[in-house]
């Protein structure tokens, strides 16, 4: 990669706003770096749609990135990266293609000392295995999975705690590995970090929370070569609800988001 090409933005991509947590992540280990983030608000939720459907999705939405000049690409969304990496991968190469699965079990059999990890994820990622496959790569013994659809949706509205809040987490928890024990928790979506301290209530101290957010992170700086230029900027690019994106988008990033351009795929 030339230094013109080391200078570009990371694309991220995601089904809607939950990426987000990825994108926090990566400005953090990548202070430096600039980032295109486009969130498919006007298609989500990809969790329960058929794999083709996220994978036409998926691809038309990384054209769009592809075509503004990116040097890498994270597909900051467990469904889309469950259903579509592998695909995606394919049809940009030489383009490198990041998913949040890989990482995300990675950290999870990491802390997990018993070698037994529940998760939570949409329908999509459950239906595909994917983290059952990647986890059990990694040496985990037993993997328990829960799609938790609602989650996302109250995730969506910003709501990430309150009766309603705690009632959800604590009914999609309950039950998650048919009475036996798991040492940690893997959040297997986005937009579930914003409910990792209900969970830790829920579950208490002997069960390790995770998510694949740093993990990511971490992984993509690791093999990126470094914008030499220092001039950091991050656009976002949305395909409905303007307004919607940036009140709610600035709860998922943790600070305020000033410009939406919405576009059409």
């Amino acid at each position: 990669m030339n230094p013109s090409q080391a200078d570009l933005p990371i694309g991220v991509f995601d089904s809607g706003i939950g990426g987000l947590t990825v994108l926090r992540a990566l400005r953090a280990v990548m202070p430096h770096e600039s980032f295109i983030y486009l969130g498919d608000t006007a298609r989500l939720p990809y969790g329960t749609k058929s794999a083709e459907t996220v994978r036409r999705y998926a691809g038309k939405a990384v054209s769009h990135l592809v075509a503004r000049g990116i040097k890498s690409l994270i597909v900051a969304c467990n469904t889309a990266t469950a259903s579509a990496l592998p695909q995606l991968i394919e049809a940009f190469a030489p383009l490198p293609v990041h998913g949040v699965i890989d990482p995300g079990a990675q950290a999870a059999s990491r802390a997990s000392t018993e070698r037994v990890v529940a998760v939570l994820a949409t329908e999509g990622t459950v239906r595909e295995r994917a983290y059952h496959r990647a986890l059990l790569q990694r040496g985990v013994q037993r993997v328990f999975a829960r799609p938790a659809p609602l989650l996302v949706t109250l995730a969506e509205e910003g709501r990430a705690e309150g009766d309603l809040v705690r009632h959800v987490v604590s009914d999609y928890l309950d039950g998650i590995s048919g009475g036996l024990p798991f040492d940690t928790l893997l959040l297997g979506c986005t937009h579930f970090p914003v409910f990792r301290s209900v969970c830790a209530d829920l579950l208490g101290s002997g069960v390790q929370i995770v998510d694949s957010a740093f993990t990511t992170a971490a992984a993509v700086a690791a093999c990126t070569p470094a914008c030499q230029s220092r001039r950091a900027e991050v656009r976002f690019l949305a395909t409905d609800g303007r307004e919607r994106f940036r009140r709610v988008g600035g709860f998922f990033l943790g600070e305020p988001i000033n410009d939406v351009e919405i576009v059409d795929l």
